[in-house]
């Protein structure tokens, strides 16, 4: 029972944190002069949107780390993804402040970009071989066996790694549509471990970062949804796929993020088809990638997206529960 206190306790601590801070940080990020730009090819409802703030990420990293600085709960596990979340963040931060602060447009070239997130993923990797809870071995979701992968688990874990975190990156392209995602894909990994910490003690300290996350994925939603009074930018997006790369990884669940995080899985694999059917025929499957902005083009709203992808989400989470 005071288990569950604790991820209660640290789910709402991140999120009043969030809450509360906005109105202190978004100002001061108006100031900065930290402003969106909007591509003119997208949507034309998104034009009004240029110049809101972003770098808003530094919010949702700021509610983890503190309400998990003030839990008293300081596991391994909890300490390596609180790591990985930083240091993913960290990447995108950088990649923001030249965008909005340098005013260099394209920010980190994409070589720049992916050395710091091979580096990450690999010491992800490596940290899960030794460390997760079955070590090289991975859940085969609905059959409730696993797949020893030996030495193959590194490499594998890396380019997997590397996928969730640029998926996560995709999906940030609407108010509130990421944040969320990454809500109900976050409390959904935080109840999978509270549920299975009878057999392993480490799930208990994944349930409480995942909960710190969804809290402040939830504190930050007051902020982002429509119409968003900041962006999460890079910092946001990449960090919360640190989270949820470093979470998968941990449980082992790797195998069940197509499932859970099928927005994300949807989002990436639409760009992959778009740009490789473009490149070999000069024509367009969707009228624009990643798959939200196709939907808004076939002239939904932008709410509606949003509210649809987060109702597949929940079908999915507890499609993924049961799997377990």
């Amino acid at each position: 029972m005071h288990d569950s206190i604790q991820v209660i306790r640290v789910i709402t601590v991140s999120f009043l944190i969030v809450l509360f801070l906005g109105p202190v940080v978004i100002p001061l990020l108006k100031r900065l002069k930290v402003g969106q730009s909007i591509r003119e090819e997208g949507p034309k409802s998104h034009l009004s949107k240029s110049g809101t703030p972003t770098m808003g990420g530094v919010l949702i990293i700021l509610g983890i780390v503190i309400s998990i600085s003030t839990s008293g709960y300081y596991t391994k596990e909890i300490l390596a993804v609180s790591f990985f979340i930083i240091g993913f963040g960290i990447i995108g931060f950088i990649d923001d402040y030249i965008k909005v602060v340098l005013k260099r447009n394209l920010g980190l070239n994409a070589m720049q970009k992916i050395i710091g997130q091979l580096i990450f993923a690999v010491l992800l990797a490596l940290y899960g071989s030794r460390y997760s809870v079955y070590g090289t071995k991975l859940v085969i979701p609905f059959v409730n066996a696993y797949i020893d992968l030996g030495v193959l688990y590194v490499p594998f874990t890396v380019f997997v790694v590397l996928g969730i975190v640029n998926a996560v990156n995709l999906t940030d392209g609407l108010d509130g549509l990421n944040t969320g995602v990454t809500l109900i894909v976050m409390a959904t990994f935080s109840l999978i471990a509270n549920s299975l910490k009878s057999t392993n003690e480490m799930y208990q300290g994944l349930a409480i970062i995942s909960a710190a996350v969804s809290g402040s994925c939830l504190g930050f939603l007051k902020h982002n949804a429509h119409p968003a009074k900041v962006f999460m930018g890079d910092t946001g997006s990449l960090a919360l796929g640190g989270a949820v790369a470093a979470v998968a990884v941990l449980t082992n669940l790797i195998l069940v993020i197509p499932i859970i995080g099928g927005i994300y899985f949807a989002e990436a694999v639409s760009v992959i088809i778009q740009v490789f059917h473009f490149k070999r025929t000069g024509k367009r499957i969707f009228k624009m990638a990643p798959l939200h902005h196709h939907f808004e083009m076939c002239g939904w709203k932008e709410t509606k997206v949003v509210g649809v992808f987060w109702i597949v989400t929940v079908i999915l989470a507890f499609i993924g529960i049961y799997s377990i």
